[in-house]
């Protein structure tokens, strides 16, 4: 990958489509908030319990006044790991990409599927603006997942998982001959599963933690560009 461009599963969340469990966790935490507080406002206890938490509106929507669940809009992601990223985890780019990729189709973001993707960029070795696949695909915008760190375990321990990463995620736009695009967005993130303790090696299997983490890094970009909710993380956070 260019120095330039270097340094330049999927569970729905809608409303209706929440677990159960995490739906019960932001009613019991929304329910408990309002009993702890003096003079709570009824009338908004009971809206939290029948409609659930405010949603939250995506940082990208906020920043640009543009939206990928527009409609025609279809979006590509890619994602560039370095070298020593990829001597521990081989594949981890393609992995990030199609976990992103899926997050964002299952909150109705029209993608481009990873493998069609990834096989354009194994016959096209040498590309170097993030443009080239727009233009290849027509798509609308290119989400580019620049991974600067990815690990699994806690800082010093074999014994302790800890999902950790650190990446900046640009957006790319393409005009409306799909032939040059701007960055219109960039955002760092700095990921950490579980947030408070790690998990023992000893009750997971790396293969299975693995998973976990990557459904919580890709909902982490994915909220970028999705609305999201109000105790979605609490069943997160251990």
């Amino acid at each position: 990958m260019k120095t330039w461009i270097r340094n330049s599963m999927a569970v729905p969340h809608s409303r209706a489509d929440r677990s159960p469990l995490r739906r019960l966790s932001s009613l019991l935490f929304a329910a408990t908030l309002c009993f702890l507080l003096t003079g709570c406002n009824y009338v908004v206890m009971i809206g939290y319990l029948i409609g659930g938490p405010p949603s939250i509106e995506p940082e990208f929507d906020a920043l640009t006044k543009e939206s990928m669940t527009d409609k025609d809009v279809k979006v590509a992601v890619v994602c560039y790991a370095p070298k020593e990223v990829r001597f521990s985890f081989e594949d981890i780019n393609y992995e990030v990409s199609k976990f992103v990729t899926f997050r964002l189709d299952s909150h109705k973001i029209k993608t481009i599927p990873p493998d069609y993707v990834k096989a354009w960029l194994d016959q096209n070795p040498d590309w170097d603006r993030a443009e080239e696949i727009g233009a290849a695909f027509k798509t609308r915008y290119i989400v580019y997942i620049d991974l600067k760190e990815f690990s699994l375990y806690e800082e010093g321990s074999a014994s302790l998982y800890r999902g950790r990463a650190e990446a900046i995620v640009s957006v790319w736009k393409m005009d409306d001959a799909f032939e040059e695009g701007e960055k219109i967005f960039s955002k760092e993130i700095i990921s950490k599963y579980p947030l408070y303790q790690p998990k023992s090696a000893a009750d997971e299997t790396l293969s299975n933690f693995k998973a976990l983490y990557m459904t919580r890094l890709s909902e982490e970009v994915g909220r970028l560009f999705y609305e999201h909710y109000s105790g979605d993380d609490m069943g997160d956070a251990t």
